[in-house]
């Protein structure tokens, strides 16, 4: 009897959690380069059931092993590319191909991102909303000095200004810099923090030279919002389910505690 309440009340805990990430999915199902979370549930410390003798301990017998609980035991995130969006706004940018954008926080930390939905400070510096300036390759914060600038598939920024002099004009190409663009080895030791920016104590290496810059594009998020509704409905019955089932078991001990105290 007692153990169908650590039943459903794991269950209930760990459907909760799970409500909690499909809901942060869905609100970031707009955010740009969001990458979709997965909650995977596990059983915890499974226990052997034995079936005690008649006339002591001498004649147990093994049974069962099984465990009582059912617990969260991780977040998997889909790293699966997005679609792309060509917006026009020259800020933006988007990776095709595996790859982060570095961020240098406000506190000093790099952090990485698939992001590309920028904007320049009033210092001029590239900016990703407010969490930090955007890096180049040479690990130095990126400042673009005009709006005249082009961007190729490697990154690199170039601005353009005309200058007049004896009645002739004169093109001037400045660089402004080339977008750092990082991979890891193992994704699986990426940690997602917030406003979709993770971290990382592994050493970062240099995107592969399939991985191509696409200026004036945003990567969409790769959540399904039909696969999310889907889930979401099949947690909260869940979720329902067992806790009608947890105030029937509750009704049943307390009858069974008031009839027995009774007689």
């Amino acid at each position: 009897m007692y153990q169908g309440f650590y039943n459903l009340v794991s269950g209930m805990l760990t459907q909760s959690r799970n409500l909690n990430v499909i809901s942060n999915n869905m609100v970031n199902v707009q955010t740009p380069g969001y990458k979709n979370d997965t909650m995977v549930a596990t059983t915890f410390q499974e226990e052997m059931f034995r079936r005690s003798g008649r006339w002591g301990n001498s004649a147990d017998q093994d049974l069962i092993t099984r465990s009582k609980i059912v617990t969260a035991s991780e977040t998997y995130v889909d790293y699966t590319q997005g679609n792309y969006d060509p917006t026009g706004g020259i800020y933006d940018f988007a990776l095709a191909g595996n790859g982060f954008f570095c961020i240098r926080t406000n506190d000093g930390q790099t952090r990485y991102t698939r992001n590309g939905s920028f904007a320049v400070d009033q210092d001029g510096y590239l900016v990703l909303n407010d969490q930090g300036r955007v890096l180049g390759a040479n690990g130095q914060p990126i400042q673009i000095g005009n709006e005249e600038f082009s961007v190729d598939s490697r990154g690199r920024i170039t601005g353009r200004s005309v200058t007049y002099e004896n009645g002739q004009s004169q093109v001037n190409v400045q660089d402004f810099g080339t977008l750092r663009v990082v991979d890891f080895v193992d994704y699986d030791q990426l940690h997602r923090e917030d406003n979709g920016l993770f971290s990382t104590d592994q050493a970062a290496l240099a995107a592969s030279e399939d991985t191509q810059v696409l200026w004036q594009n945003l990567e969409h998020s790769n959540v399904d919002m039909v696969e999310e509704m889907t889930s979401m409905m099949s947690s909260q019955r869940a979720l329902q389910s067992a806790a009608q089932m947890l105030k029937m078991y509750d009704r049943i001990m307390e009858k069974s505690s008031v009839d027995i105290g009774r007689v």
